[in-house]
């Protein structure tokens, strides 16, 4: 793992998520640029003394050195966005597989050189948009995979929080400060932080990509330097339209993503803060409540339960089932034995580099002046 010490807050999630299912285990780390920290937490989580690393590329090198069987099969990286690029990029140069917090870097232009070196390389990237691995998320995306719902007409999706309500980043808010900053967050702040999970959360569900959007970001805290609040209407490849909205001015808010998908029978709609119920509408008859756990779901649904029906399932059964299909997919590979299994994904490097497109496509409509019709009387 590269980040996450004991100061971080999304290390920890990793962790755990990893661990759910007992097929990865934590064997080394370089856990924070805090040297002091870096080691503490390396004790704290019981790693070897040999292995607690001070800096990613000490542990990256030493790692390689070590005999096949011995050293790490793949690296974890949870630092903030500009600090994605270059451990990855080292660990696949030196043979590692490698998982990586969204967004996968801080310009498009670096998210395809990965994309090249994965390509040479052979090597697998996970990308960890969390919410593609709620088991009624993948329900809703099986339905309008079979046409349950007919061709996509409109999507909405929207992720609304309430934390950067005041100008946290000068309070003392680590989380706050960096996430703001352009220098470690990259071009946009909400629009690149939760704007795109809502619009890989719209890509993954629909199966369509976004064609053209037309984009408003806004600062809505004085003082910020980067947007806080926004609005994207969407175009998809099937010719449906939307319209995503992200913000982080919401005051009382929390973490509120839901999506609302509509075809030409009926509709779906999914809250993150009830993540076991798919609500599906239909024009002529009753609507159903489709539930976690259950019988009639999906395979892929099915697979990413954990518990039975009415036990919550959440944010880390989310998580832990990209961990799942990710360790699944590189023991077939380090094994060296076949695998196809159409109830196992995970988002990957094209998941990436769309990421990426829709925060420069973004920005761009944002700086453009040709988007506006006035509204005169």
């Amino acid at each position: 793992m590269v980040g996450g010490g004991k100061d971080a807050f999304i290390g920890a999630i990793h962790r755990i998520a990893a661990n759910a299912d007992g097929l990865i285990e934590l064997v080394c780390g370089a856990l924070s640029i805090n040297k002091d920290i870096a080691i503490d937490s390396g004790r704290s989580l019981f790693l070897p003394e040999d292995r607690i690393y001070t800096t990613y590329d000490e542990m990256i090198e030493k790692e390689s050195r070590l005999p096949e069987g011995e050293r790490m099969d793949f690296v974890t990286i949870v630092t903030p966005n500009f600090a994605h690029f270059a451990p990855a990029m080292l660990a696949l140069e030196k043979g590692f597989h490698v998982v990586v917090e969204k967004p996968i870097t801080v310009s498009l232009e670096e998210a395809k050189k990965l994309k090249e070196k994965l390509d040479e390389t052979g090597l697998t990237l996970c990308l960890t948009h969390t919410y593609s691995g709620y088991p009624m998320v993948k329900e809703a995306r099986e339905l309008i995979k079979n046409n349950v719902l007919g061709k996509v007409r409109k999507i909405y999706v929207e992720y609304r929080q309430g934390w950067l309500s005041k100008l946290s980043e000068r309070e003392g808010n680590a989380q706050a400060a960096w996430r703001t900053d352009p220098k470690k967050s990259g071009k946009a702040g909400g629009m690149g932080d939760i704007g795109t999970h809502a619009a890989h959360l719209a890509e993954y569900i629909s199966g369509l990509k976004i064609t053209e959007l037309c984009a408003q970001l806004n600062i809505v805290v004085e003082g910020r330097a980067l947007d806080d609040d926004g609005s994207v209407l969407l175009k998809f490849e099937n010719g449906a339209s939307g319209v995503l909205v992200a913000t982080q001015v919401a005051a009382g808010e929390e973490n509120n993503l839901l999506i609302k998908v509509y075809g030409e029978k009926g509709g779906l709609e999914w809250h993150q803060h009830e993540p076991n119920t798919l609500l599906v509408k239909w024009l002529d008859k009753p609507a159903e409540i489709y539930r976690a756990g259950q019988a009639y779901l999906s395979p892929i649904a099915k697979n990413n339960c954990r518990t039975p029906g009415g036990h919550p399932e959440g944010y880390l059964e989310a998580f832990a089932n990209i961990y799942k299909s990710f360790a699944q997919t590189l023991l077939a590979k380090i094994n060296n034995t076949p695998f196809q299994n159409d109830v196992v994904d995970f988002p990957s490097i094209e998941d990436g580099i769309r990421g990426m497109a829709f925060i420069d496509n973004v920005v761009k409509s944002n700086e453009s002046n040709e988007k506006w019709t006035p509204h005169t009387v």
